[in-house]
């Protein structure tokens, strides 16, 4: 964790206030710890 908060930018004790059960983190903070996670955010269409 202190690794992923130090890439993304974000203290260590914001991303684990974030990443709590009962958070509700902002896009910005989800799309920032993504990309030291090698995870990729894509928006689709979904068509029913």
């Amino acid at each position: 964790m202190p690794q992923i908060a130090k890439d993304a930018g974000i203290g260590r004790e914001a991303l684990y206030k974030a990443l709590r059960p009962d958070a509700s983190p902002r896009f910005d903070t989800v799309a920032r710890v993504s990309k030291p996670l090698g995870v990729k955010l894509v928006a689709q269409r979904v068509v029913v």
